[in-house]
């Protein structure tokens, strides 16, 4: 039951990710920042993807992921049609990683301590739908004060 939960989740709010991306209209502002926003809708997406794919693919799914944090911040101009893409491809990789875990594996001690504390893998994937929604509001944000046209 909690790992459909967690793979429906998952699915919705990286759903509403490419809803999100989709709609901007101009597809130069998913890079822009402005003021106070530090970080694009883009660099923003990739970090999202880059997290997702390491922490569920590679870690829990051994999908051979190799994650480049940096480049998800540095990373620009990357086409919505390639965002929406990898976004795609990450929804298949949360379904097909948590597919493959029991129930009793849910429970077990995430195999990393990415917080610096030891968590079980349920505590740490409910973390990371927290961070996905985190992020996925600043996006909405971002969209809605940046792509005026």
């Amino acid at each position: 039951m909690m790992i459909q939960s967690l793979q429906s989740l998952f699915t919705r709010d990286l759903n509403k990710l490419k809803t999100e991306i989709e709609s901007y209209k101009n597809e130069k502002v998913i890079w822009e920042i402005d003021k106070n926003i530090l970080n694009s809708a883009g660099n923003l997406s990739l970090h999202l993807v880059g997290n997702i794919n390491h922490f569920i693919g590679s870690i829990l799914g051994n999908s051979g992921y190799i994650r480049n944090r940096e480049l998800e911040f540095s990373l620009k101009n990357v086409p919505k049609s390639e965002l929406i893409q990898k976004i795609e491809n990450t929804i298949e990789v949360v379904n097909s990683s948590l597919e493959k875990l029991s129930a009793e594996d849910i429970e077990k001690v995430y195999p990393i301590e990415p917080l610096r504390y030891t968590m079980t893998t349920g505590y740490f994937l409910i973390h990371l739908i927290g961070h996905l929604e985190y992020h996925l509001g600043q996006i909405n944000y971002h969209r809605r004060l940046l792509d005026l046209g």
